[in-house]
């Protein structure tokens, strides 16, 4: 199949190779339409699924499971500094 590009498509594509982003135009042409495929899916997803998810985290919440916002960014301070010992 033959796609014809805009010159500033062209170029933005020729600019992201260089960079090394991109192993070659085909390359990147083939990875951004397969993210715009699986954006374009994920938007008409069903999400009924999350529904259990969600309740289920609304039911720890009302049990009190939670911890707050300054002891989760203390914990995640921390894993650095046991992870260099």
């Amino acid at each position: 199949m033959m796609i014809a590009l805009k010159p500033e498509q062209e170029a933005w594509l020729k600019r992201h190779v260089a960079s090394g982003e991109f192993a070659s135009i085909e390359e990147a042409a083939r990875q951004l339409i397969d993210e715009r495929i699986a954006d374009r899916e994920f938007d008409n997803d069903d999400l009924s699924w999350a529904k259990p998810l969600v309740d289920e985290g609304l039911d720890a919440l009302d049990r009190g499971e939670f911890i707050s916002l300054e002891e989760h960014k203390a914990r995640n301070a921390a894993r650095p500094v046991a992870l260099r010992r």
